[in-house]
């Protein structure tokens, strides 16, 4: 069974209040200053998590385009056994997980290692920025919105 709609439901016409307000939270932390290659690292994370396969690929297309490296990008599901992440970021993507995964909460060791890396102020956006993904993953995912195309995808398959 496929997941993708035979007719693609255009969120931004059907609620376009809706899609302003969760796109202002979402470019809220860049606007903060938190660095955009770190923002698309968490942000393809928290896609992988939920199953979003249109966000995954627009945060991968979005990250190639601001030089995030292709070893990098495919590494991030498994960051903690990747030595190229640097403290911050992973910082970052543990918090992350334990915003994406609440089951079992925030633990005192996640939340100290975000705390070491991480002000207050920059937290705090940062967990808008995770809150916003995840309200785009649960759109992706419940209207099936299929992943963009690569551009230039027959030159890249050449390579």
């Amino acid at each position: 069974m496929s997941h993708a709609r035979s007719e693609p439901i255009d969120y931004k016409a059907l609620a376009p209040d809706a899609y302003e307000i969760v796109q202002a939270l979402g470019h809220a932390a860049s606007k903060a200053g938190i660095d955009k290659q770190l923002l698309e690292l968490i942000k393809l994370r928290a896609s992988q998590i939920n199953g979003c396969g249109f966000c995954v690929q627009h945060h991968i297309l979005i990250a190639e385009k601001l030089g995030v490296s292709t070893d990098k990008l495919n590494l991030v599901v498994v960051w903690r056994e990747a030595p190229m992440f640097s403290s911050r970021e992973r910082a970052a993507l543990a918090w992350t997980e334990a915003l994406t995964v609440l089951t079992g909460g925030v633990n005192d060791e996640v939340y100290a290692q975000a705390r070491a890396e991480f002000s207050d102020r920059e937290l705090a956006y940062l967990s808008s920025a995770i809150a916003s993904i995840n309200v785009w993953n649960r759109l992706g995912v419940a209207y099936r919105w299929t992943p963009a195309a690569r551009p230039n995808a027959a030159a890249a398959a050449a390579s």
